[in-house]
């Protein structure tokens, strides 16, 4: 029997249980709904005024600067110095020489004594002091030019040019030297007449077997005439001479 009534206590205190949980969730449910309906519909309800900016422009004034100070007037001209006029010397006159006429002409005039007359036989356009056989024009004692010095033998070089040549003759190959094999060049120095001959032979650097051929060939060589100041002069040059076996 109290098994039962305890069974009944039981049973009627979950069912009251379940009773108190199901009013409770819709409650708190309408709660939480009306207070985010507030806090989202209030702000959106009130109106607020924008602020006014609190930044302005400001306008500053300069006081323009002053004008620079006008430039100093030039100073006043330097006087100037007093021309003094040049005073002309008055000309001189001369007054010519009055020639008197003798009274009485002598019947013979003589000659003054210490004067030089000259040497009897004197020709003319001769000088005073000359001598009989002088130059006619000359300079009273003076000495007869002397002979132009001999012309020497310029260079090649400057204002000297070498002079072409007219005539070739090759020089002729010793045998001696063709059974040898022995070739090459040889270097020499040549003086040109002012006729073009070639007239004086010097080695510079030869070929013992080959020097004497190129001196013979060389002294037969013709050269056009060499100028200086218009006149042929004889020159110096060097020359080459190769041999070259075939």
């Amino acid at each position: 029997m109290q098994q039962r009534l305890f069974e009944d206590l039981i049973e009627s205190d979950v069912v009251a249980h379940k009773t108190k949980q199901s009013y409770t969730l819709p409650v708190s449910l309408a709660i939480h709904a009306i207070v985010l309906l507030f806090v989202i519909v209030v702000p959106l309800l009130s109106s607020q005024e924008l602020p006014e900016p609190t930044s302005a422009v400001r306008a500053f004034f300069v006081e323009p600067a002053a004008p620079p100070p006008p430039p100093p007037p030039p100073p006043p001209p330097a006087p100037k110095a007093p021309v003094t006029p040049k005073v002309q010397p008055k000309p001189v006159i001369q007054e010519e020489p009055k020639f008197r006429a003798p009274v009485e002409v002598p019947e013979q005039i003589k000659p003054e004594e210490g004067l030089n007359l000259g040497v009897e036989g004197g020709v003319a356009g001769g000088v005073e002091g000359g001598v009989p056989g002088g130059v006619v024009g000359g300079v009273v004692g003076g000495l007869p030019d002397a002979p132009p010095p001999p012309t020497q033998a310029v260079r090649v070089g400057g204002q000297i040019k070498e002079p072409k040549k007219l005539k070739n003759v090759p020089p002729v190959y010793p045998d001696i030297a063709k059974q040898a094999r022995v070739q090459g060049v040889v270097i020499l120095e040549c003086t040109i007449s002012p006729q073009g001959r070639v007239t004086d032979v010097k080695v510079l650097r030869g070929i013992p077997l080959l020097d004497q051929a190129a001196i013979d060939a060389v002294k037969q060589w013709v050269y056009t005439p060499t100028l200086l100041n218009g006149v042929p002069v004889p020159v110096i040059m060097t020359v080459t001479v190769n041999f070259k076996l075939s």
